[in-house]
């Protein structure tokens, strides 16, 4: 070995004692630390929301069928209920439920920072499920199963003669800002060679109230969106929404990235919601389904095997969330179709044609 390269081996063992003392940023006791990722020496979300007592969820709030504040302060919708599941599974129990979740309203804009820095455990709320969202790289977020198969579109006043996207050449379109929506309008646009004015807020409740002033001639959003906030206009029926489907528009819960045991948690517990609807396991029917002579709907609800305990949850955790909110066919049927009239289509079942299908619970 000639002198340089004693001289390079003594430098790199110098230099190896202090790389293995280095250690990364730590977070808080949330076990989030610099730009939302989870400290990889901190403890799981999952921990966190065991010990706080409480579960901290994101939601939209203003959305009637998936979240909706009634004045009373009671919570409701498809989001709010995906959140009593995950609460009820957590904490092993489905009694007096809402008092062990801090349900809190985020719009487009504050909803992400709000769970990188750790203010929320998880978002219910109308979140698409999109590359740049999920990438470690983007805004590092862990999407857990889509609860609701959506896609973008466009109401307008019944009387306008408009029908479709390419009659709004011209005119003005009311958008919410920081969603996939305007982006997606920006899309559609240029590819049908039209030109639009943007007219962009920052929360739904704003952009809905600027278009009923009239202030735009038409109005985007995901179209389960805008049935739902179309109900709330003084003359519903004056509006309608036009056949255009401009995207496609994947929306469930969300968590952040890099904690593998807090998204399983979440993600599995939304599995089971699907799966209970097709073991024909519900909120009724629970309690005495967990002596099913089905070695699988056994499983699946605790009576035998250790699922739970693999995803660091109760033996029964499955029965909890049920007892809470039902299973997916109960909760859409609650929430989407009889406030909204919105059909399931491919909101069903595999087995009945549609996109919600569970891996299996072995």
């Amino acid at each position: 070995m000639g002198k340089w390269s004693v001289r390079l081996l003594a430098a790199v063992m110098m230099v190896m004692p202090l790389a293995a003392c280095t250690t990364a940023p730590s977070g808080d006791e949330s076990g989030v630390s610099v730009g939302g990722k989870a400290a990889a020496d901190g403890p799981s979300r999952l921990e966190t929301v065991k010990d706080r007592g409480t579960l901290i969820c994101g939601v939209e709030g203003t959305i009637p069928g998936f979240s909706f504040v009634d004045t009373d302060g009671t919570y409701s919708g498809l989001d709010v209920d995906n959140c009593r599941a995950v609460a009820a599974a957590v904490f092993g129990t489905a009694e007096d439920i809402d008092s062990k979740i801090e349900f809190r309203n985020l719009d487009s804009t504050s909803r992400f920072p709000a769970l990188q820095n750790g203010e929320v455990d998880m978002l219910a709320r109308n979140t698409t499920w999109t590359t740049s969202r999920d990438a470690s790289g983007g805004n590092g977020m862990e999407f857990a199963p889509t609860t609701f198969y959506d896609g973008q579109g466009i109401m307008a006043r019944a009387d306008s003669g408009v029908s479709t996207l390419a009659d709004m050449d011209g005119k003005s379109i009311c958008v919410e800002t920081g969603t996939t929506t305007e982006l997606n309008l920006a899309t559609r646009t240029t590819e049908l060679g039209i030109a639009v004015d943007e007219v962009k807020f920052q929360d739904s409740n704003a952009t809905f109230a600027a278009y009923e002033e009239g202030r735009c001639e038409g109005i985007t959003s995901d179209r389960s969106q805008l049935a739902a906030k179309r109900t709330g206009l003084s003359e519903p029926d004056a509006h309608v929404l036009l056949d255009d489907v401009l995207s496609k528009e994947p929306l469930g819960p969300v968590t952040i990235n890099n904690d593998s045991a807090w998204f399983d948690a979440v993600k599995w517990v939304t599995y089971g919601l699907i799966q209970a609807e097709e073991f024909g396991v519900s909120q009724d029917s629970v309690e005495s389904d967990v002596d099913s002579d089905s070695p699988d709907i056994k499983r699946f609800l605790g009576g035998e095997g250790d699922l739970g305990e693999q995803l660091g949850l109760p033996a029964d955790f499955m029965v909890h969330a049920i007892k809470a909110a039902g299973n997916y066919g109960e909760i859409y049927d609650r929430n989407i179709g009889e406030v909204l009239g919105i059909e399931r289509g491919q909101n069903k079942l595999w087995t009945d044609g549609g996109l919600m299908y569970s891996p299996p619970f072995r």
